[in-house]
């Protein structure tokens, strides 16, 4: 018998069954990748380092959403808004597994290689080094948060009975539309104008 023209496995593969996986529970197993590729489950650690390397290749998945020209925009306030809107979309198409990378420490090269960019744009820009990662961390962490709420029902305050909450009914009934956009909008710039009353306010 021949050998098949397509590659029955492969990394990219692996990486979108995992991420449908994902998408669908919030987490993935070996032997349900297999399976929803028809291979053994053996088969899929000859591409990949056990369950963290899969991770690794959802990150890179996941993140390959982002735009990485942003970074390369002036000043450094503006690069730094459009990489954290371009992250926040990339994430939000799969909000599920935000939880799962976030318990695992970042080794993607390529996504590595955007953290060393943002690093370089921070100092090029006069923060001290010791501020730049807790800058870093704090913009993920409006990302990421914002990322999780539009997976969030529509309705995250029930409010049975409006007589009980009366202030709350009535910021829930006048907040209108698009509410994780425009708190997301208000996160950022919150931060954003905290960063820029740094030693670089100037920009």
């Amino acid at each position: 018998m021949g050998r098949p023209r397509t590659r029955l496995l492969d990394r990219q593969r692996i990486a979108a069954a995992a991420l449908e996986l994902v998408d669908e529970q919030g987490e993935f197993s070996g032997p349900q990748i297999a399976r929803r590729l028809g291979v053994q489950t053996g088969s899929l650690y000859h591409h990949v380092d056990g369950r963290e390397g899969i991770i690794e290749l959802l990150r890179e998945r996941v993140a390959g959403a982002i735009d990485p020209a942003t970074l390369d925009l002036r000043p450094w306030d503006s690069a730094l808004a459009a990489w954290a809107r371009s992250y926040r979309a990339a994430f939000a198409a799969h909000p599920r597994a935000v939880p799962l990378l976030m318990t695992n420490p970042v080794r993607a090269p390529r996504v590595l290689d955007q953290y060393e960019r943002i690093v370089a744009l921070l100092i090029d820009a006069g923060f001290p080094l010791p501020d730049v990662m807790p800058v870093v961390i704090a913009l993920e962490n409006v990302v990421l948060g914002s990322a999780l709420d539009l997976a969030a029902p529509e309705v995250m305050w029930d409010v049975a009975d409006a007589t009980r909450t009366p202030r709350l009914a009535s910021a829930l009934a006048a907040v209108g539309e698009n509410r994780t956009d425009r708190a997301f909008e208000l996160a950022l710039e919150a931060f954003l104008e905290h960063a820029r009353r740094g030693p670089v306010a100037s920009g």
